[in-house]
């Protein structure tokens, strides 16, 4: 099980990792863009990577190449909401999986929100690598490259990810 505390740590394997969180704390009641960090019990499901930037991660997770025209519907009003997208889709808000920074080169979708989906819920919640400067999240959860690429190794979709 992967731990993650609101003192901004995660906990996995008998080891501790500095975190980020959302900027605005943790919640039992997630909605669309209020940065925070949705606690609960969730699930990895799948792996996302940038190819130009990074192998292919070593992990029992499914694992997709980052695109250039990728990107994930956080459109409360679209029929895609949550869900990863072929761009450019007009006038559906999203935000873009090949980034120029750093953060999405390699990320892990987190079962939040995703079976039945609600919308203003709350979208794109990841595991994902962290600033430089430890800058907190949107309200996805965030480790540096080498602490994720480390647990990626160990993870499976069972693997359960408690936040909170």
């Amino acid at each position: 099980m992967i731990r993650i505390s609101k003192f901004r740590f995660l906990y996995f394997n008998n080891k501790k990792y500095k975190c980020c969180l959302g900027k605005k704390g943790l919640t039992k009641n997630k909605v669309e863009g209020d940065n925070k960090t949705p606690i609960g019990i969730y699930r990895p499901i799948k792996c996302y990577y940038r190819p130009d930037r990074l192998h292919k991660p070593i992990t029992k997770l499914f694992c997709l190449k980052i695109k250039k025209n990728m990107g994930w519907c956080n459109d409360i009003n679209s029929k895609y909401y949550n869900r990863a997208i072929k761009l450019p889709k007009k006038r559906i808000s999203h935000e873009k999986l090949f980034r120029n920074d750093n953060l999405y080169d390699i990320f892990v979708v987190i079962d939040y929100n995703t079976k039945k989906i609600i919308k203003n819920k709350g979208s794109a919640i990841f595991l994902h690598i962290c600033s430089e400067n430890y800058r907190q999240t949107q309200g996805c959860v965030s480790v540096s490259k080498k602490h994720l690429l480390e647990i990626l190794k160990k993870i499976t979709k069972k693997t359960k990810i408690k936040i909170g």
